[in-house]
């Protein structure tokens, strides 16, 4: 189940994400969508890095009924890749989610062998989403 905090003006269908989500946990998840200021001040205070990010998931520890955690999504991110690759900006942020979500069940893309770029092409497909977002997953 998502808890949508939605921090922008943005107009987002969560039917695809709420499914996503579904097929992958039975916890709840957190997803706020902000803007690139606080996306900013976000990164800054919990990574140290002082810029601006696409998405940016935080685990929450694991106890009996506690959600799976947060994905916080930059509104300005979702517009500019959507512009930028040819696609809706509700796919952009399908996009986004899986990624972040992935994130949360404690895959990551900068250590492991390729796993967690092959599960979001799998979760591309599964959802039907555009083959174009699954070349994407591939750089």
């Amino acid at each position: 189940m998502i808890e949508l905090d939605n921090r922008t003006s943005l107009q987002i269908d969560t039917l695809v994400i709420d499914a996503i989500a579904d097929s992958l946990t039975k916890k709840e998840i957190e997803f706020i969508l902000t803007n690139s200021d606080e996306m900013r001040e976000i990164n800054k205070t919990h990574r140290n890095i002082d810029k601006d990010t696409d998405v940016l998931s935080f685990p929450y520890e694991e106890m009996p009924m506690s959600p799976l955690g947060s994905i916080v999504i930059s509104s300005s991110h979702v517009e500019a890749g959507a512009k930028e690759f040819g696609h809706s900006t509700d796919d952009e942020l399908t996009l986004l989610f899986i990624h972040g979500v992935l994130h949360l069940l404690g895959y990551d893309h900068e250590v492991d062998n390729g796993e967690m770029r092959k599960k979001e092409a799998e979760l591309i497909e599964k959802f039907n989403l555009p083959k174009s977002l699954i070349i994407r997953t591939q750089g």
